[in-house]
């Protein structure tokens, strides 16, 4: 099974409810064994987040909105995310924070996003075009660490949806990808990507 295959398959399970329920600076891979419950064959390292409590704050954020195909995830995100760039630079507003992909929607074949940048304040010249300005997402989330190549998601997200599984949460019809290396700039197997899934309310921590 392909790469757009599996992760379209796993993530379609996340946000449908199907599991029990509940997205980049460049770190070296280090020889410490697997944070718990990660992938046995990714690079995590001790320590890592793995279905973490996190509480997600909304913030202003400049972004693109679109669709694209898994076999081309990557290119069209770090795409998106030129974009914002040369807007950014153009205006001479600095990051608040690291970028994002809000994906609100999958299916077998590709997905619907939104590819944000946090910004402190809305920009006294707002962008037009493809360019807009909103707030990222706010609530209750599990966080999840991936590191090396975005193709090698397929496995993270594999795990995600065991924990999940076990832990029988319900998620929300959402999930984020925060990227603490750069997607523009980083090399495609080089990553390292905060998975941030979030759960509906009144469900217990897991334990």
């Amino acid at each position: 099974m392909s790469f757009a295959v599996l992760r379209s398959a796993l993530v379609a399970a996340i946000l449908a409810g199907w599991v029990a329920a509940p997205a980049f600076g460049q770190t070296p891979p280090s020889s410490a064994p697997p944070a718990q419950g990660a992938p046995q064959n990714a690079p995590a390292r001790a320590g890592d987040p793995f279905g973490e409590d996190s509480a997600l704050t909304a913030k202003t954020i400049i972004y693109v909105k679109g669709s694209g195909t898994w076999d081309k995830a990557f290119d069209i995100i770090s795409g998106s995310f030129k974009k914002i760039k040369t807007y950014l630079d153009k205006e001479g507003i600095k990051p608040d924070g690291l970028a994002m992909t809000i994906f609100t929607a999958t299916d077998d074949t590709g997905f619907e996003y939104q590819a944000a940048v946090p910004i402190a304040e809305p920009p006294k010249n707002p962008p037009r075009g493809e360019l807009a300005v909103g707030h990222s997402p706010e609530g209750k989330a599990l966080k999840f660490i991936h590191r090396g190549s975005y193709e090698d998601l397929d496995n993270t997200y594999e795990a995600i949806t065991n924990y999940l599984d076990d832990q029988r949460l319900e998620a929300k019809d959402m999930f984020i990808e925060e990227y603490e290396t750069d997607p523009a700039t980083t090399d495609a197997k080089k990553l390292v990507v905060h998975v941030y899934v979030l759960i509906k309310s009144g469900q217990p921590s897991p334990g």
